[in-house]
């Protein structure tokens, strides 16, 4: 079935949204949790987020096949399928609505406003209309965000020191994703202060096409460093990233451990694994009677430097020592 419209689908999500009895509480004890991703299921870099919610609801006592069904969709990258997965979802009368990457839930509330939603890892809920504030997001909407913006200028630092020449980065960045303008502002303000000029470089869809004219203005501007800025359709050519930069030998930086796994030279962000098992401490409080509208949205408390030692060989790039004692996980 084709959905035309927003409304539409958003009545649909009414029909099927609405409490299981009088007085709003379900009578059985199996709770169905949704869990909507922009990414493909089977990315090796994002397997460890939803393996940590799931340990992190194991330790808040539900089971998979006892009292707990996770239903999962994943949109491969594709936005425009969010909305259709997601009525799918609604469909099937989950108790809680879990999204991620950044961007997934803003494609989920436009078509609910009675299922619970809790985000995971969103860098801007406010600006991206989400929530409308941290402290008391109201709505439907709750979560857990992500710092990226507030770090970009550590991973230019960090960049720096390990390659001191450095002097025109590259941000690679989807324009289409509200949360990377900020990210793009914020190194452009922390530039200065390192000796580096910042230059966005769009990479305007998921297909290797969109990726190659990307890298070939990489060249045509003669950049020496590219930061990679976290998005759902970066995140799907995560390893073409990596190969593409290693071939035009640019020292490159990524806002998670993933980035740096799949080849990247570096990362510094938040601990991904660590955030989602806290994730599942949020979607507790909500299957327990708390109303997203109340629940504060949090702040990432765990962050990580990871330094790919491979890549850094191949770019004949020598560690610093201070860098090697620093980084939580050095990649061999």
């Amino acid at each position: 079935m084709r959905f035309g419209t927003l409304g539409l689908l958003a009545m649909i999500v009414a029909s099927v949204a609405a409490p299981l009895t009088a007085d709003g509480q379900t009578t059985a004890r199996t709770w169905r949790i949704g869990y909507l991703s922009l990414v493909s299921g089977d990315l090796d870099q994002y397997k460890p987020w939803i393996a940590a919610f799931r340990a992190g609801l194991r330790e808040l006592g539900y089971v998979e096949g006892d009292n707990l069904v996770i239903e999962e969709r994943y949109a491969a990258g594709q936005v425009d399928r969010l909305a259709t997965l997601a009525v799918d979802l609604f469909r099937l009368r989950v108790d809680v609505l879990v999204t991620a990457p950044a961007g997934t839930a803003v494609a989920a509330k436009k078509v609910t406003s009675a299922v619970p939603i809790v985000f995971m890892g969103e860098p801007d809920p406010v600006g991206t209309g989400l929530v409308a504030s941290l402290a008391r997001p109201g709505g439907n909407v709750t979560g857990l965000a992500d710092a990226h913006a507030d770090l970009v200028p550590k991973r230019l630092e960090l960049l720096k020191q390990l390659v001191p020449s450095l002097s025109r980065v590259g941000v690679l960045r989807n324009p289409s994703n509200a949360g990377t303008a900020p990210q793009l502002s914020t190194a452009r303000a922390a530039a200065p202060a390192l000796g580096l000029t910042i230059l966005p470089v769009d990479v305007k869809g998921p297909r290797r096409e969109d990726l190659a004219r990307a890298f070939a203005t990489i060249d045509k501007d003669r950049l020496d460093g590219l930061l990679v800025v976290g998005d759902a359709t970066l995140g799907v050519q995560r390893d073409r990233i990596a190969e593409l930069s290693i071939a035009q030998r640019l020292p490159t930086s990524g806002s998670h451990r993933g980035w740096t796994e799949g080849g990247l030279l570096m990362s510094y962000g938040t601990d991904f694994p660590a955030l989602f098992r806290h994730g599942a401490v949020v979607v507790d409080k909500i299957l327990k009677g708390a109303k997203p509208a109340t629940l504060p949205v949090e702040q990432p408390t765990k962050f990580e430097l990871v330094v790919n030692a491979r890549t850094a060989k191949t770019l004949g790039l020598t560690i610093p020592p201070a860098m090697l004692v620093r980084a939580d996980a050095i990649i061999q």
